[in-house]
């Protein structure tokens, strides 16, 4: 979730208008209609329990039970299969039919299922997820985002819809023919907000990969852990779904603590700290659409040109094409397939992605100034688990009720997962100061960098997951001695922390990381930044997420 509905891209695009062709055929009254359908039908419950279906405990015979070792993955194998199974999505061909070299799915940015990156994608291929040799995991830390889910309310596929319904049922309508011949009968099948079948597949298989490669860690458990999550209904679907995953379905409610965090305006909670920071929720936050309406304003006429031949009745603007774009992966996530995907080339595609990259990245990325200060108080939680002692300075988005408690934020666990959103992930890998994301930036905004780091599928796509590994090198240290942070399978640098000189491994003495992340948790100002009255210099060259120190004089 994103506020100020930053990332929509919606009714902030100039129109844009090319010469209309006619089609052959009148579309349907109910074109563009929204179609909805609700299960269990209406009146229909299951009593539970139901002496008709009594469950196991009055069955009996569960047959044998045994139990074996727990799997450890990330230490004993040879190496970690790669997530790349996009199922049950039917991978799109593109309009010039290079759909079988090119993966149109993965230029969906935020709004692509999570693929693991090559090893690579920062700039170290010569490590993996896999445990460094001579060193042994103590600890990991999981922050990941929830599963593929409906567009948001107020989407932009939304009004695209609503506004083909409202010309089909004037009196002149409109016909479409060609690749466009579907909209005379399209309707719309999205909700919104909730999880799709897809995103419920995405955590569950995500809690299963991680008791695969971690589960040998909770040999070190002395308690159940607690896990947190926010109150919004796809949060806790995401967060229900790990746990079932990583348990099984018949025992994770007895095998761990879920806390969930109420996320509106008012309560603090560092998985949804753009709540309780005014700069998140105006002008400053829309930057990012500024942004990336300057380059829609490029790439999308000649697609306009192309298409409106195809349709009578109704103008194609800037907006309807990005709206034609996410309809094409909200419907493949939600629904398997999209006839809309096949209208746009690769090139298309690509400049789609972009897009996407451009809003991110000036609206909750390195180029926004009150980004760090969204991110800042999760990574005051890290550090406060990694040093084990109580946060006792409020003036972030940190909870005091929750981290000031031993039950609800405990600190000797060995697996932590917390439950977020794509924002989130951007504005903690941004107050983490990861800086190889942003190396090349600021973007441009009047054509593609190819050579970015800053690419939102690789960053925050669903079901992303950002993980540290507390390690022990060499292996036979009984204390942590090392941390190293890994984003979706690819290990990232930590080169921007404070004291932590380049390693092939991604890896950072620990205590040096902690001082290094404690001076950059001081220089991140939340209360300016979140609070105070400013406006982005121009050209916005900023690229740590923070407004300008030497600006501070110059603000209102």
């Amino acid at each position: 979730m994103v506020a100020y509905s930053k990332l929509c891209l919606f009714g902030l695009v100039p129109a844009v208008y090319a010469h209309a062709g006619r089609g052959d055929e009148r579309a349907s009254t109910f074109a563009g209609a929204t179609s909805t359908f609700q299960f269990p039908p209406p009146g229909v419950t299951a009593t539970v329990p139901d002496p008709n279906f009594p469950d196991k405990s009055v069955v009996g015979f569960p047959g044998p039970t045994p139990t074996g070792d727990e799997a450890f993955a990330i230490e004993t194998a040879p190496a970690i299969p790669a997530i790349e199974n996009e199922s049950p999505i039917v991978r799109p061909n593109t309009f010039d039919y290079h759909g079988s070299t090119f993966d149109v799915v993965r230029s969906w940015g935020n709004l692509s299922p999570m693929f693991s990156l090559h090893p690579g994608t920062f700039g170290l291929p010569d490590t993996s997820p896999l445990v460094p040799e001579g060193c042994a995991i103590n600890a990991v830390n999981i922050l990941h985002r929830h599963g593929a889910r409906y567009p948001t309310s107020g989407s932009a596929p939304a009004a695209f819809a609503a506004k083909l319904n409202s010309a089909s049922n004037t009196n002149a309508g409109f016909s479409a023919s060609g690749p466009l011949e579907f909209l005379n009968t399209w309707t719309y099948k999205l909700g919104a907000e909730i999880l799709t079948p897809l995103g419920r597949q995405q955590l569950y298989e995500l809690g299963v990969n991680t008791r695969v490669r971690y589960g040998d860690l909770l040999k070190e458990a002395k308690d159940l852990p607690v896990w947190r999550t926010t109150s919004e209904e796809r949060m806790i679907d995401s967060a229900l779904q790990f746990a079932a995953g990583f348990f099984g379905v018949q025992k994770f409610s007895t095998s761990y603590h879920q806390l969930i965090e109420i996320e509106a305006s008012g309560f603090n909670s560092t998985l949804a700290a753009y709540d309780q920071c005014p700069n998140a929720n105006n002008a400053i936050a829309g930057f990012g659409t500024t942004q990336a309406t300057k380059w829609a304003a490029i790439y999308t006429p000649p697609i306009i040109q192309r298409l409106q031949q195809f349709i009578s009745g109704v103008n194609l603007t800037a907006i309807d094409i990005i709206a034609m774009q996410q309809t094409c992966a909200y419907e493949s996530v939600a629904l398997g397939f999209s006839r809309f995907c096949h209208l746009f080339t690769q090139s298309d595609w690509e400049s789609f992605e972009y897009l996407t990259d451009l809003s991110f990245y000036y609206s909750v990325g390195p180029g926004n100034p009150a980004t760090a200060a969204q991110g800042i108080g999760y990574v005051s939680e890290v550090i406060s688990r990694l040093t084990q002692t109580r946060i006792t300075k409020f003036d972030t988005s940190v909870n005091s009720t929750i981290v000031s408690s031993n039950i609800l934020f405990p600190f000797k666990q060995p697996i932590f997962v917390d439950v977020t959103h794509d924002s989130m992930i951007t504005a903690v890998a941004v107050a983490l100061n990861l800086t190889s994301l942003a190396s090349g930036g600021p973007l441009p905004t009047d054509h593609i960098q190819r050579d970015r780091k800053w690419i939102i599928s690789h960053i925050a796509p669903f079901a992303t997951n950002l993980v540290a590994q507390l390690l022990s090198c060499p292996a036979s240290t009984t204390t942590p001695t090392h941390i190293r942070w890994i984003l979706n399978d690819a290990v990232v640098p930590l080169t921007g922390v404070k004291g932590c000189p380049p390693n092939k491994n991604g890896l950072c003495d620990l205590a040096t990381y902690i001082k290094g992340t404690q001076e950059r948790i001081a220089e991140v100002d939340y209360q300016f930044d979140c609070f105070a009255n400013y406006s982005i210099p121009i050209p916005d060259t900023i690229v740590d997420g923070r407004f300008p120190p030497s600006l501070r004089n110059k603000t209102a």
